[in-house]
């Protein structure tokens, strides 16, 4: 399973905010039920009508199965980050795929 959740964060966010959500994005990488976790920032492609770019940041989280994926979701490192990041963020956007 495919777990993408892109952020829009606060504008007015100091760069210590941001380098602290993207350690504590980063740190969801510990959660037992992930495979693999990628963090990205928009690329410098060809701006394009299909492609999104406005986002600050995209995590990609690899799950072996919708039941890591549930259990991805109330993991005490993924509750601490909505817990301790969520005032960071404008809007997310959440895209699961099989």
């Amino acid at each position: 399973m495919i777990h993408s959740v892109l952020f829009w964060l606060k504008e007015d966010l100091t760069e210590e905010d941001r380098a602290s959500f993207e350690n504590q994005l980063r740190g969801l990488s510990e959660i037992p039920s992930v495979t693999e976790l990628f963090v990205g920032t928009p690329a410098n492609t060809q701006k394009r009508p299909v492609v999104e770019s406005s986002y600050d940041y995209c995590l990609t989280v690899l799950l072996e199965d919708v039941q890591a994926h549930d259990a991805y979701q109330v993991d005490p490192i993924h509750l601490a980050f909505v817990q301790n990041c969520s005032r960071m963020w404008d809007r997310v956007r959440i895209h699961d795929a099989d």
